[in-house]
């Protein structure tokens, strides 16, 4: 099966100041290809020390440049956050660069301190994240973006450089709720799933994205990416120690960084969900909530994360799995330690089961039609039909 790793450069580490953590965190980047693992990942978030990666794709770019291999993922880029000419040009610039090896994967955000920190209404980010991905995927499927929504309208403009190679199957989203994972079906997204539901209930939902996605693309969904905090040591009690003290301290964060117990997020539109989420969190309280985030994490001796990585991959039927190794305030060694050790142990393990389990390149030529004009209004709900093979529906 196809194995990643998440840089998410998080500055929980004690004493370390944040150059000191992008440093660590560039070092170890720098072993995954090396060492085997087929894909880099990183996230978006900003102002915060929950995760200090403000620009996936700067550091993906660093990334490509300095491999010939691996994949580049970004897990998630939220959408609502950036122009999309610009975001648009800035992925057809990172595959242009790397021959075809990014995988873009979108969000729609959710911490109310970064919507405040760039002045934007929490309550339109479900829309501009419908039309600014629909526009996205426009352009680097036709090589150009016109768009006429209710948000965000677009003369036609022409993405340079041009797009050259297939997009299909590379797209991705983080759903939480019901209603995302319908607009990602709707938008002909693949899933990236981060466990922080029981495991009965993600099933569950991803058996419904799944009918959502073959009744609108008439064809099976991507298999999802499975993305993993994992804590791994030869003795089980260590291992146990690492997921109950970093993985709380993650968990923690969090929580702190969503602020999923302020009231606000009750009175957004379009985060119901959330919610919900706090009324369950005022009922068993937030320790509790941390504790049972930390819990569905991965934890264990090599032979235990094998095995349980095995199984929750094929009860997803994932095409990858992503591990993120430093987080909550893990010290370098700890890290440094725990990724040889997974590099050693488990990694060949893992590469030599389900080897049908991959990711897609950008391959030539661009679907056809590609570079045609093409408007591309939102439907009456909002959502912008997309297909695998053309992108955008017109």
């Amino acid at each position: 099966m196809h194995v990643g790793m998440g840089v998410p450069f998080q500055g929980l580490t004690e004493g370390a100041t944040d150059h000191d953590v992008w440093q660590a965190q560039l070092a170890l980047a720098d072993q995954v290809e090396p060492r085997g693992f087929d894909s880099i990942w990183t996230t978006e978030h900003h102002f915060t020390d929950y995760s200090m990666s403000p620009n996936p794709t700067q550091f993906l770019t660093w990334a490509a440049a300095r491999t010939q291999r691996v994949q580049l993922g970004s897990m998630v880029i939220v959408v609502p956050w950036h122009n999309p000419v610009r975001l648009a040009e800035e992925l057809a610039v990172l595959d242009t660069i790397s021959g075809g090896r990014l995988i873009a994967g979108f969000g729609r955000g959710l911490g109310p301190v970064e919507f405040d920190g760039f002045g934007l209404e929490m309550g339109e980010s479900r829309q501009r994240f419908i039309e600014y991905s629909a526009s996205v995927v426009q352009g680097l499927t036709t090589g150009h973006i016109e768009y006429d929504g209710e948000l965000y309208q677009q003369a036609r403009v022409a993405i340079r450089p041009a797009p050259t190679l297939s997009f299909a199957g590379r797209f991705y989203a983080s759903a939480v709720s019901p209603q995302s994972a319908r607009i990602m079906a709707n938008l002909g997204f693949g899933l990236l799933v981060i466990a922080q539901k029981p495991w009965d209930v993600t099933i569950g939902e991803i058996e419904d994205y799944r009918t959502i996605y073959e009744e609108v693309n008439h064809e099976p969904p991507p298999r999802p990416v499975f993305i993993n905090w994992t804590s791994i040591h030869e003795d089980p009690e260590t291992a146990q120690e690492h997921r109950n003290t970093y993985g709380l301290t993650y968990a923690q964060s969090c929580s702190t960084h969503y602020d999923f117990t302020n009231p606000r997020l009750s009175e957004v539109s379009g985060y119901e969900y959330y919610a919900a989420l706090r009324g369950k969190i005022e009922k068993y309280g937030l320790g509790k909530f941390n504790q049972f985030l930390a819990d569905l994490q991965i934890a264990g001796t090599p032979e235990e994360v094998a095995e349980q990585t095995i199984e929750r991959v094929r009860l997803l039927d994932a095409c990858a799995v992503v591990n993120v190794f430093a987080f909550g305030g893990m010290p370098a060694p700890v890290v440094q330690r725990s990724f040889e050790l997974y590099a050693e142990k488990v990694l060949p393990i893992l590469k030599a089961t389900d080897t049908f389990r991959t990711l897609p390149r950008g391959q030539h030529p661009q679907p056809s039609g590609a570079g045609e004009s093409a408007r591309v209004p939102a439907g009456d709900d909002g959502v912008v039909p997309v297909t695998q093979e053309r992108g955008v529906s017109v």
